[in-house]
């Protein structure tokens, strides 16, 4: 068990001004997010905090999250595209993504429910590493939008911290702007998202605060 992780658990992730605070989303989880972190740490996997949240590992190689959100905690996998999903549990954090895919939870009774099925799962996940398994990821993120374009050209920062960014936070990033039809309207939400670019984080990265 990772001492990193206790402060977690205790002050949380620290990623937003309510790090710290009772209004943190990491103490309305702590059952459900102390109950998950022993499932996995039961797997076998190294324990490490990561981007704020706590972050298992095979290998040095990415596995599962166990994160706090607003209206749910979630186990996540990094290639969960990649599982099986038998019991047809996994959801994406996003409408766009490629191979992420997590587990949401509300009471600490599903995950007690869950716990057999949340372990084959991991097992399966760890599989995955041993084999050296690559989710197939679309490289083309899609026609940049012209107000993007111009975002970019003024902004040299921003234009390196963009071009930064994985593939996959590239298109999450370009398909949220070129959704609205009015050119207003695809800058406002250029605009609301440059400190999270220039922070390197993806468009739903904060949802894991």
């Amino acid at each position: 068990m990772n001492p990193k992780i206790d402060n977690y658990l205790a002050e949380g992730c620290g990623r937003c001004p309510l790090g710290g605070t009772p209004n943190c989303k990491v103490h309305n989880w702590q059952k459900e997010l102390k109950k998950l972190r022993m499932i996995v740490l039961e797997c076998g996997l190294t324990e490490e905090l990561k981007w704020g949240a706590p972050c298992y590992t095979f290998k040095h190689s990415n596995v599962a999250m166990v994160a706090a959100l607003k209206e749910s905690c979630v186990i996540s996998f990094f290639k969960g595209a990649l599982l099986n999903d038998t019991e047809g549990i996994l959801d994406k954090p996003g409408e766009n993504t490629q191979a992420d895919r997590v587990i949401r939870f509300t009471d600490v009774r599903q995950i007690i429910e869950m716990e057999h099925a949340l372990k084959a799962y991991i097992y399966e996940a760890i599989e995955v590493e041993k084999a050296g398994l690559k989710v197939n990821f679309k490289k083309d993120p899609g026609p940049m939008p012209e107000e993007l374009e111009i975002a970019l050209n003024e902004n040299p920062d921003l234009k390196a911290a963009f071009e930064a960014l994985t593939p996959g936070r590239q298109r999450g990033y370009i398909l949220h702007f070129s959704q609205p039809k009015q050119s207003k309207t695809r800058v406002s939400r250029i605009e609301k998202c440059i400190p999270q670019i220039l922070a390197g984080k993806g468009l739903y990265d904060d949802k894991y605060c």
